[in-house]
C-alpha cells in the first residue's frame, strides 16, 4: 500500500535545461508553441507563447532543428551582441619576450607593406611576388590578401562604407600582430578610403607602416579586368564598385608609388624590386 503521505506530495519539479540566451530568444520570436505546456488551452483553443525551449524536451528537439528563419533571427540576435560596449575593465599584459627580441631572432625588422589600388592593378601578383623575393632572400614575410581574408576572417562583412571600414579595422589589427612578431606583412587590399588606411597606419606609430600605392589608371585596370568584375559593374550586377560607381581617394603621402609607363604596367619582378630596395634601405631586411 502507498504511504498516503507520499499519495499526497506533489510532484517534484524537473529542473529545466538552459540554453544560450541567444537561442532562447530566437525561438520566442520564432512563435513556437510547446504541447506539452501545461498552460495549453485545453479546450482546443490553442497555445500559449512558450518562453523557452529549455523546459520542453520536444521543443529543445525541435529548436535544435529549426527552421532557416529561425537561424536568420538567431545570427541578427548574435550580430546585436557583438554591438554592446564591451568591457573597460582589462589590462595589457606585457610578456617577456617582446619584438626586439624576436626581431633580432630573425634578423630582420617587422612592418606592414600595404599594397592599394584599383581592382586590376596588380596587387596580388605584386604581394606574392614581393613575398617570393623576400622568401628567396631568407626573410620571413605573410601575405594578406584581401579576396583570401573574406573566405575566412571578413567573410561576414558585404562591401557598403560600413563594411568596408571594419574590413580595413581587422586587416590592420592582423597585419599589426604580424609586425609586432618581427614579419614583414604584406597587406593587398584595394582599401579605397583614405581614412580608413591612414586609421591603420596610426596603428603603428613607429613608422613601420609602409603605404605603396599601384597608381594605374581606371583605363588599364578595366582593359585587364582579370576577375571579369568591371564586366558586371558595368552592366549593373555589382553595386558600389570601387572606380564605376564608388570612389577611389588615392594616397597623398604614401611611401612608395609605382606609375604605368605609356598605358603598361611594370612588371611584378621590377614592381616588387622597388619595395625590396624600400625595405633595404630603411633597414628592414637586417637587424
Amino acid at each position: 500500500m502507498v504511504d498516503a503521505r507520499l499519495a499526497a506530495r506533489p510532484p517534484r519539479p524537473r529542473a529545466p535545461v538552459r540554453l544560450p540566451f541567444a537561442a532562447s530568444t530566437a525561438t520566442r520570436r520564432a512563435g513556437w508553441r510547446c504541447p506539452r505546456d501545461p498552460r495549453v488551452d485545453s479546450s482546443g483553443g490553442g497555445t500559449f507563447p512558450f518562453p523557452s525551449p529549455g523546459r520542453c524536451p520536444r521543443l529543445a528537439v525541435a529548436h535544435r532543428n529549426r527552421s532557416p528563419a529561425a537561424n536568420l533571427v538567431e545570427g541578427k540576435a548574435l550580430k546585436m551582441s557583438s554591438t554592446v560596449p564591451k568591457s573597460s575593465n582589462i589590462f595589457w599584459h606585457d610578456c617577456p619576450v617582446g619584438k626586439t627580441d624576436r626581431q633580432k631572432l630573425l634578423k630582420q625588422k617587422g612592418c606592414v607593406v600595404w599594397i592599394t589600388g584599383l581592382s586590376g592593378s596588380g596587387k596580388s601578383t605584386l604581394a606574392c611576388t614581393l613575398g617570393r623575393e623576400l622568401h628567396t632572400r631568407g626573410k620571413l614575410a605573410y601575405v594578406l590578401d584581401g579576396d583570401n581574408l573574406r573566405h575566412g576572417l571578413n567573410k561576414d562583412l558585404g562591401f557598403n562604407a560600413e563594411d568596408r571600414a571594419e574590413n580595413i579595422r581587422r586587416v590592420g589589427e592582423v597585419a599589426k600582430l604580424f609586425s609586432d612578431a618581427g614579419l614583414v606583412c604584406i597587406a593587398s587590399l584595394i582599401s579605397p578610403y583614405r581614412r580608413d588606411r591612414e586609421s591603420c597606419r596610426a596603428m603603428l606609430s613607429d613608422g613601420s607602416f609602409i603605404e605603396v600605392f599601384l597608381n594605374m589608371s581606371l583605363e588599364l585596370c578595366e582593359a585587364r579586368d582579370p576577375k571579369g568584375l568591371y564586366k558586371l559593374a558595368r552592366a549593373g550586377k555589382i553595386k558600389g564598385f570601387t572606380g564605376i560607381d564608388d570612389p577611389y581617394e588615392a594616397p597623398l603621402n604614401c611611401e612608395i608609388e609605382i606609375k604605368e609607363a605609356d598605358g603598361v604596367c611594370p612588371s611584378p619582378s621590377d614592381m616588387a624590386g622597388q619595395v625590396v630596395t624600400y625595405l633595404e634601405e630603411k633597414g628592414f631586411l637586417h637587424e
